[in-house]
């Protein structure tokens, strides 16, 4: 691949920005499996290798098993996931694809199982790595 911009040089501004969002997600209420889980899901979807090796790496240092990772592309076929992993998982999906809408039983769904800001916490989480993802894919940063 050709080299490209780098967003953190050329545009600190709004790279310091997304990293304030970031900051906010790690002190937040968000189970840190939680995080990860959206920040792989999403970033399969997405195709981003870049982000795809950095969180499962981070997702086993915190004892995630290689068999969920494994199956999480599955996660539909698979009881491995809890009645909550599940409801996030949907939603990133829906969010994330978000062309097709978040559907009304995807939303409730997760709404019954979390309150209001746990929920939003969730939302910021799937909109910020899908921020990140899109970087990555298109600076061309390349899995270390």
């Amino acid at each position: 691949m050709t080299t490209r911009i780098n967003m953190q040089q050329t545009e600190p501004g709004a790279y310091n920005a997304l990293l304030g969002l970031e900051k906010y997600l790690a002190e937040s209420k968000l189970n840190p499996i939680h995080k990860e889980l959206i920040k792989i899901r999403a970033s399969q979807i997405n195709g981003c290798a870049f982000c795809i090796n950095m969180h499962t790496t981070d997702a086993r240092k915190m004892g995630e098993t290689e068999q969920r990772i494994y199956l999480l592309n599955a996660w539909r076929e698979t009881s491995l996931f809890t009645e909550e992993e599940k409801a996030i998982l949907a939603l990133t999906e829906e969010v994330t694809l978000i062309q097709n809408h978040v559907s009304d039983a995807t939303y409730q769904a997760a709404a019954k199982l979390f309150d209001e800001n746990y929920l939003a916490q969730i939302i910021m989480m799937i909109v910020t790595i899908n921020a990140w993802n899109r970087i990555a894919i298109a600076t061309g940063l390349e899995v270390a």
